[in-house]
């Protein structure tokens, strides 16, 4: 029998970048301050899960202003989806066999 937790991604291990990952796949982009209140974190973890998510190549950060404001919002790449949908097809895969 193949070993169900081998398609599962370590990144998505956390449950703040599972949160990130879910919140952004289903809102076209969300801010800094927005994602802060969906996973209920500090900004300098909130921040970390970030870098790590942006350096694997699943999320887009773009930073701008609003008047003269810094604005940062982040957004899932295409790698970002396809990885995500990939390690809920194995959590669920996970879940079926122990069933």
């Amino acid at each position: 029998m193949k070993n169900p937790i081998e398609n599962l991604n370590k990144v998505f291990d956390s449950r703040i970048r599972l949160g990130i990952m879910s919140s952004l796949m289903v809102n076209e982009e969300l801010n800094f301050n927005q994602l802060k209140e969906i996973v209920e974190v500090t900004d300098g973890n909130l921040a970390s899960h970030l870098k790590n998510l942006e350096e694997n190549g699943y999320i887009k950060v773009q930073k701008g202003f609003i008047g003269r404001k810094t604005n940062t919002t982040y957004s899932v790449t295409k790698a970002g989806e396809k990885a995500f949908k990939s390690h809920l097809d194995g959590l669920e895969q996970m879940i079926k066999s122990l069933g």
